[in-house]
């Protein structure tokens, strides 16, 4: 047998992950001097997270060590059970050089366990939304190997795009240039950014105008033929207006039956992103 985890950073609510029986590793953020771990939004003070930013304060995050992730996957193996860990983007952290060491020293401790790892070169609910399909599967008696396969092929479908408010944000956690966030903080454009193959940040367009999003936006699921079986994850950063009247919009462009997974960007990912930030997230061909 083995046991699913995955990590905070794929966002899923903390009800989602219950339901679905996940192990889930916390992920650290420090607001005002105190560190914290989210928790999937069970007793995350938001409106104090979102306030503190929009006076001013700088949150930070950072990798958690070696130590934890043995913490976290031990007590699974001395059970003889193996692990399997369904992870963020491997390139938008140093945490998984912790984690490698993590594994490295676990598997020569425990030699007959398996740890396997599956990068879902995304982020945030692009990366839940593969978790939650994993979990799904892996509940319905997958075994590693058909999880990898099935996985692979979702990967492959996942579609995630995002506008934020402020580039300064992305611009401090090293994910653009300083040249490209000065652009748009000069001409108030919003940057249309997306997860690239290898799991890094892309802008890859520029969108003039607030109301223009929505529309930008429902373009790209008809351009990558949203597969309407499949939920749409919708993310908003303490802008829950802009958030509503976006869902709003997806049911009438694709009709009231459209499933949608709508929530507040967490605080780990709102360091990077920054209030206003809105998230889309669909099953489509990337081509």
């Amino acid at each position: 047998m083995y046991k699913l985890f995955c990590d905070s950073n794929c966002e899923l609510w903390h009800t989602e992950a219950e339901k679905l029986g996940l192990n889930v590793i916390s992920m650290p953020y420090v607001l005002d001097g105190k560190e914290y771990y989210y928790d999937l939004g069970k007793e995350t003070d938001f409106d104090h997270f979102y306030k503190r930013m929009r006076e001013g304060a700088v949150p930070t995050t950072s990798a958690i060590n070696e130590q934890d992730y043995i913490d976290y996957f031990e007590p699974v193996l001395k059970e003889g059970n193996d692990v399997y860990y369904v992870t963020f983007s491997h390139k938008l952290s140093a945490t998984f050089e912790s984690m490698d060491r993590a594994i490295a020293a676990l598997k020569e401790k425990y030699p007959d366990r398996e740890i396997r790892t599956f990068d879902t070169k995304s982020i945030s609910l692009g990366a839940g939304f593969q978790v939650r399909l994993a979990a799904e599967k892996y509940l319905a008696g997958a075994t590693m190997d058909e999880l990898d396969a099935y996985l692979a092929e979702v990967r492959d479908h996942t579609v995630v795009y995002f506008v934020v408010d402020d580039l300064v944000y992305l611009k401090r956690g090293g994910r653009i240039s300083a040249l490209t966030a000065a652009f748009g903080k000069l001409l108030g454009i919003k940057p249309l950014i997306t997860v690239k193959e290898d799991g890094s940040l892309q802008s890859v367009g520029k969108i003039k105008g607030a109301k223009k999003v929505f529309s930008e936006f429902i373009s790209l699921m008809r351009g990558h033929s949203f597969d309407k079986n499949h939920r749409v994850e919708v993310l908003q950063a303490d802008c829950p207006e802009i958030g509503d009247a976006f869902v709003a919009a997806l049911k009438e462009a694709f009709g009231d039956d459209i499933r949608i997974d709508y929530q507040i960007v967490g605080p780990v990912i709102a360091s990077h992103c920054g209030p206003g930030t809105l998230g889309l997230i669909f099953y489509g061909n990337k081509n």
